[in-house]
């Protein structure tokens, strides 16, 4: 899965695993997902992300500073999980 297949199902997971008010439609692929610009989520939200892009994509996120890279947007998640493929 590459490509707006791969980025359509990361939103998708992120609405499911996080319960987010919103449809996947509405998060651009480059919607900050940390911060009041983005989607406001917070530490809590980013741990069960990152459990939840192992269990659905199988990537595996070492420690915090390699996290904050790539939990930037969906277009930062897909790209990662792209060079891991």
């Amino acid at each position: 899965m590459q490509g707006e297949e791969l980025r359509q199902r990361i939103k998708e997971v992120m609405v499911e695993e996080l319960m987010l008010e919103m449809e996947p439609a509405e998060i651009g692929d480059t919607t900050p997902i940390f911060g009041g610009d983005g989607l406001g989520l917070d530490s809590v939200d980013a741990l069960q992300l990152v459990v939840a892009l192992e269990k659905y994509f199988g990537l595996k996120i070492g420690n915090a500073g390699e996290a904050k890279g790539i939990l930037e947007s969906v277009e930062t998640i897909a790209q990662e999980i792209e060079k891991s493929a």
